[in-house]
């Protein structure tokens, strides 16, 4: 007979996974046992937790409530058993929330020692240009670009990125390179997260700022969709440099008004506030910040 935290991470994985079936193959169970716990913590709790279908499981509202509260209750036990048995061993599971091209440029290739080092460490990443919700999706650790903070997280800084112009050469030879900031409103512009639409767009060059109220032509709510209408000569794009390091290399994109400073936009990794961080989540930010400050 499964005890109340057993249950607690079955539903968890179901409910994650939105499918009974993903849930048993995941751990090692058989479909009816499956169903057979979820059904009797339901009773046991005396509120229906999942809405079942044939092919998917969807969370009530009291579902819902429920697996934000399990997965807090969850990560406090784990925590409990992290401090008897050491900071060494990590185990458990460790949601990691960011942008997809932070992600693949940025974090992939360093994870790997992180993951050498805590091999009985399963590691979750939440992937999306918008601003997650920490407590909602239930993530123990997010790293952002340009982050401004609110009263649910802490924020740590632990790099900056530089902002850049660019464009391809076949937009340029086609609309004419910038010479100036103001030339900027004569050209078609590329919009990514964060703010997209109408925004100003600062320069600053010694004594001189020039801060232009820009309307792109292209609104994109993907940093690597951006970079990809950038390259294919839709626009100029104002970006990241490291969203955009490897097509400057290539010369697959060219970097325009170098003279100008575009400004810096901090990277910080964010832990929900109002509950201890997962020992996961601690070493995993000290991990990226060390990474992200060596050359």
């Amino acid at each position: 007979m499964n005890d109340r935290f057993t249950s607690m991470r079955i539903f968890v994985r179901v409910a994650r996974t939105g499918s009974l079936s993903a849930a048993a193959r995941e751990l090692g169970m058989t479909q009816p046992t499956m169903s057979r716990t979820m059904t009797a913590l339901e009773q046991q709790i005396g509120v229906a937790l999942l809405t079942r279908s044939t092919r998917h499981v969807t969370l009530t509202e009291a579902g819902t409530e429920y697996l934000a509260r399990s997965e807090m209750i969850l990560a406090a036990l784990e925590e409990a058993d992290q401090a008897v048995r050491g900071t060494e061993e990590l185990r458990g599971t460790l949601r990691i929330a960011t942008s997809p091209v932070f992600a693949s440029r940025t974090l992939m290739p360093r994870l790997g020692g992180f993951s050498d080092r805590h091999p009985k460490l399963r590691i979750e990443f939440v992937l999306d240009d918008a601003r997650s919700d920490l407590i909602g999706d239930s993530v123990d650790v997010a790293v952002r670009i340009g982050f401004a903070g609110d009263a649910n997280v802490l924020v740590r800084s632990i790099a900056t990125v530089r902002r850049v112009l660019v464009a391809s050469p076949a937009y340029l030879s086609k609309a004419g390179v910038p010479t100036a900031p103001a030339d900027l409103h004569k050209h078609a512009l590329v919009a990514g997260p964060p703010g997209r639409g109408s925004q100003a767009w600062t320069f600053r060059r010694n004594a001189d700022e020039v801060s232009l109220r820009v309307q792109p032509r292209f609104l994109i709510d993907s940093t690597d969709a951006a970079t990809a209408a950038t390259v294919a000569g839709l626009g100029i794009c104002s970006t990241g440099h490291t969203s955009v390091d490897s097509e400057l290399q290539s010369g697959a994109l060219a970097q325009l008004l170098p003279d100008w400073d575009m400004g810096t936009a901090d990277v910080s990794v964010i832990l929900p506030a109002g509950r201890a961080a997962k020992a996961s989540a601690r070493a995993f930010a000290d991990f990226i910040a060390k990474q992200l400050k060596e050359p």
